[in-house]
């Protein structure tokens, strides 16, 4: 099939996979909304040209409106309740905004030098969209695998995530990808090798399974240490983006 990942991503997003996805989100938006937003703005300031800040890029990236709060709170978190109109395919390119933003912050604060995410570069090139539209498709893989990371995927969760899913308008196709993706062998390898050399797409894909699943069992944290530590992010950067989210780092 012809799959659209942003769009399946969107509807990931919108109908959730565990309880604290949107208090996690909600975290992270009220980071950048609130005073960070000016230290975040001058530190990202001329990395993406043509004139445009880092935050109003980011503006952009979650649904366009005039500030990143009322865009996050209105798009994002309303994504996550089910409360939001707005199309999956741009909820799903909101999410990689938003994970763009994170993976940014947490290297930067880590010491490191990162690459301007590709979510967030005005007027992309269809290379640059391409990749894009491949970088969700891996973040929707990365938070699939972490779901089942537990081995607890029965026919209820199944029926439970499908479910929610079409209740926000995915359709069947997407579906039967989620559900084959849930039903497959974990993706950890290709993941890893997707990420290498890729630093930021590393932290963005640690982001977005630490938005997929409670972390409230041991099989869950030994399966994101392993895939942190696979990936080669470190403990700092780690720590970084599990205080972005609201988690005390184990």
């Amino acid at each position: 099939m012809a799959a659209n990942f942003m769009e399946m991503l969107g509807a990931l997003t919108r109908s959730g996979l565990a309880p604290s996805s949107e208090g996690r989100m909600r975290n992270v938006l009220d980071l950048f909304s609130g005073k960070e937003s000016a230290g975040l703005q001058e530190m990202f300031s001329g990395l993406l040209g043509r004139g445009q800040s880092f935050m109003n890029r980011a503006e952009q990236a979650v649904g366009g409106r005039e500030n990143l709060a009322a865009a996050g709170v209105g798009a994002l978190l309303g994504a996550l309740s089910g409360r939001s109109s707005a199309p999956l395919k741009g909820l799903g390119g909101g999410l990689m905004g938003l994970l763009g933003m994170m993976a940014f912050k947490a290297l930067k604060n880590a010491g490191q030098n990162p690459q301007p995410p590709v979510g967030l570069i005005e007027n992309p090139t269809p290379g640059q969209a391409q990749q894009l539209e491949n970088d969700a498709h891996l973040v929707l893989t990365a938070m699939l695998d972490a779901a089942k990371a537990d081995g607890k995927i029965d026919a209820d969760e199944l029926n439970r995530i499908t479910g929610r899913m079409k209740e926000v308008g995915i359709d069947q196709d997407g579906m039967n990808y989620v559900l084959s993706q849930l039903q497959s062998p974990m993706s950890t390898e290709a993941i890893v090798a997707a990420v290498r050399g890729r630093p930021e797409l590393a932290a963005q894909v640690y982001s977005a399974s630490l938005m997929a699943v409670e972390v409230d069992t041991l099989a869950e944290r030994t399966y994101l240490e392993r895939l942190a530590q696979s990936m080669g992010l470190t403990p700092e950067v780690v720590g970084n983006i599990e205080q972005l989210v609201g988690m005390q780092s184990a």
